[in-house]
């Protein structure tokens, strides 16, 4: 059985983290570990040969620490873990070479400032160096980006380059702790480099007012060492991905929806890429993004301390990273679990044979489902000005709520016939063909979903979808109502 040890006791371990024991009980393996490695005894037991009181070990999520059930059998394909309290020069596979490290210089406030990360043997003063020389990019500044960028700040990363198009709105300060109600209305990268800035002057905070593209990913990456991705839809992620292995930057992955989150690593030593995890998202509108689908206000914050984690090890040489590997976490039932990603021998972009080779030569809204195909009825749809003055004439038509329960709760738009996506096939019987039918839902996504199903269904009367769902309706005020919608 595997028997993991913490990196607090690794010193007395040959500085290994795992050992495949044959064992029958706690006991055995204790006497394995002790026999192998002698010095270890004295900072496991004390004087009387007992269990030292701050070391904790576990039989899968079992305590076990008690002798008394050190003699008990172990259960099958069980795991054991020996976990000390914790109070509070690197390896060579550093992404940042010697060359730039050496050119790096730290005062006596960089010093003082960076002395927990001089302390840890797999840090120490040529690992800050390291941290001092690296450039990230960051694209995005919202949920996942808002603890990258201050852990990257905090941990004294040389260069940062945050590249975000959006502002500061009232709902972002749930979860996107970078922000605060001064930051209302201020794009977000001028919010990000005043919190840099109070973490750290000397660092080299570079904000991209824009949104990243076809045309210009490569250019706001390239000549950088690593890419995170923070960003919250499909469309980026693969944007990002491709730029990244068509430069050979190495990409630290993220992703949120509701309790759950992603961390990964890609493109890097000839490794998978996002293509070989997913080659396709899915269709336009029938997965939330977490924008749609709401999360927990933590979570964004653990999947970002993780991104940043992964990150720092990159940059300093240090530990056991995710590369080839889809980490998942489940923070309503506290469950994780690490997946394998092999590299897909067929993926177009990183395969034997790859078919991507230019970032700008890809449609990606084609691929995302977000162009309608050749030969098919293109979604008509109402702006939001168009609608609101359609309820104001009274112009008859049948308003269809498309959205999720725990949506309308927040907000019920009035006269609305709620009609989830999977039932609208066979309650089609309810509308009536003879006047317009017009889908709702958050952002104008799944409302063009709810229109195809429809029309595949037989459906002949007339389809329009709101544009920009019911987000676009924030600023319309109505004249019975003299206020929002």
């Amino acid at each position: 059985m595997n028997v993991y040890i913490s990196a607090t006791l690794r010193g007395f371990f040959g500085k290994k983290n795992k050992f495949n024991i044959e064992a029958e009980n706690v006991r055995g393996v204790l006497n394995w570990l002790t026999d192998e490695y002698p010095d270890s005894k004295k900072i496991l037991f004390d004087e009387a040969n007992h269990l030292r009181s701050f070391i904790q070990i576990y039989v899968g999520d079992i305590n076990k620490t008690d002798e008394i059930g050190w003699s008990d059998p172990l259960p099958s394909e069980k795991e054991i873990y020996l976990i000390p309290a914790i109070a509070g020069g690197s390896p060579n596979n550093s992404i940042i070479s010697d060359e730039r490290s050496k050119a790096i210089t730290l005062d006596d406030a960089d010093i003082e400032r960076f002395e927990k990360h001089l302390m840890l043997r797999d840090i120490g003063v040529k690992g800050q160096k390291r941290i001092r020389a690296a450039k990230v990019v960051v694209i995005g500044a919202g949920a996942l980006g808002s603890p990258v960028i201050q852990y990257l700040a905090a941990a004294g990363v040389g260069t940062i380059k945050v590249v975000d198009y959006d502002v500061v709105a009232l709902d972002n300060l749930q979860s996107q702790v970078l922000h605060t109600s001064r930051d209302l209305k201020r794009p977000k990268v001028a919010s990000a480099r005043d919190k840099v800035r109070n973490i750290d002057k000397k660092i080299d905070f570079q904000p991209e007012n824009s949104k990243l593209d076809a045309d210009n990913a490569t250019e706001l990456i390239d000549g950088y060492d690593l890419v995170i991705d923070c960003t919250d839809n499909y469309k980026s992620r693969y944007l990002i991905n491709d730029a990244c292995a068509l430069l050979g930057i190495p990409l630290v992955f993220g992703a949120i929806y509701q309790y759950e989150g992603q961390v990964g690593i890609f493109n890097i030593n000839g490794g998978s890429c996002y293509r070989c995890a997913f080659p396709a998202p899915p269709p336009a509108g029938l997965v939330p993004t977490c924008s749609e689908g709401g999360s927990i206000s933590p979570l964004p914050g653990i999947v970002g301390s993780i991104q940043a984690n992964e990150a720092l090890k990159l940059i300093i040489g240090i530990g056991e990273h995710l590369s080839g590997k889809l980490l998942t976490v489940d923070s309503l039932y506290l469950h994780t679990k690490i997946l394998k990603v092999e590299r897909n021998h067929k993926c177009p972009l990183c395969g034997d044979t790859p078919t991507i080779v230019q970032v700008e030569d890809f449609d990606y809204d084609d691929f995302c489902g977000l162009k309608e195909s050749e030969g098919e009825i293109l979604v008509e749809g109402f702006t939001a000005e168009e609608f609101a003055e359609k309820l104001e004439k009274h112009h008859p038509m049948t308003i269809v709520d498309v959205r999720e329960p725990h949506e309308r709760a927040i907000l019920r738009f009035p006269n609305a016939v709620v009609i989830p996506i999977g039932q609208l096939a066979r309650r089609k019987g309810e509308l009536d063909p003879e006047i317009d039918t017009v889908f709702l839902c958050k952002e104008g996504k799944r409302s063009i979903l709810a229109i195809q199903t429809l029309r595949e269904a037989g459906y002949t009367g007339a389809l329009y979808n709101l544009k920009g769902g019911l987000d676009s309706l924030k600023d319309i005020i109505f004249s019975h109502e003299g206020a929002w919608l």
